[in-house]
């Protein structure tokens, strides 16, 4: 019987899976922290397991495991397209460009507004250094050749066709609350992508867009864009 998703089809889903369904308890706990685990931290547990999940598959993912391997002007395209993608993210917000509101809002701050910086330092590793692994291997690495070709390795990132972009796309899109932020992200990281062949290259840029989107939430107390 053929499998219906591959060894390493299964390795880029399961910690993406595991981060959402983390995602999704958090949104259920109330806010306040009067359950019986403060929402705030159970980032810090998807921080851990989703981390973790990551080095247990870490030999399946060949295009990581084998090295940065960008070149200097690779390096500099990626950082630029990230710090483009944080311009742009902070100023997609208008109402009509989101999709509801986050169930999962992320405020480190206790009860006289001070903050908490281990939530912040949590927070910031979680989403500058452990979501671009995580996101690019899934959206990118896995769902966006897997339109192509089910045996997505052997699909080339730089042969990818117009399809497999907008549709994974999409799908990106409705995983956020900024549609229109998402859209403008994924394209610029699926094109990255498609453009070097290297999926250092979009992860490098993710990095970029989550770690100074983290400072600016953390100096001017945007807690909504967390």
């Amino acid at each position: 019987m053929e499998r219906l998703i591959s060894p390493a089809g299964l390795a880029r889903c399961v910690p993406f899976f595991l981060f959402m369904a983390l995602l999704a308890l958090r949104g259920q706990l109330p806010a306040d922290g009067s359950g019986f685990i403060d929402p705030r931290w159970v980032y810090g547990l998807s921080v851990l397991v989703v981390s973790g999940s990551l080095l247990w598959f870490w030999r399946r993912y060949g295009e990581l495991a084998r090295g940065l391997g960008l070149s200097w002007q690779e390096w500099l395209l990626s950082i630029a397209v990230g710090v483009v993608v944080y311009l742009l993210w902070v100023r997609l917000d208008h109402p009509w460009m989101m999709l509801g509101e986050a169930t999962a809002s992320f405020k480190p701050v206790d009860a006289e507004g001070q903050l908490i910086w281990s939530l912040v330092i949590v927070r910031w590793i979680g989403a500058a250094l452990m979501v671009p692994v995580m996101e690019e291997l899934f959206w990118r690495s896995f769902l966006m050749r897997w339109v192509d070709n089910p045996d997505f390795e052997q699909v080339d990132p730089r042969r990818t066709t117009l399809k497999a972009v907008v549709l994974s796309t999409v799908v990106f899109m409705l995983a956020h609350t900024q549609w229109l932020a998402a859209i403008v992200a994924g394209l610029a990281y699926a094109w990255l992508y498609r453009r070097t062949g290297k999926l250092w290259a979009p992860i490098v840029a993710h990095a970029v867009t989550n770690g100074v989107l983290g400072i600016w939430v953390v100096i001017w107390g945007n807690w909504q864009f967390w």
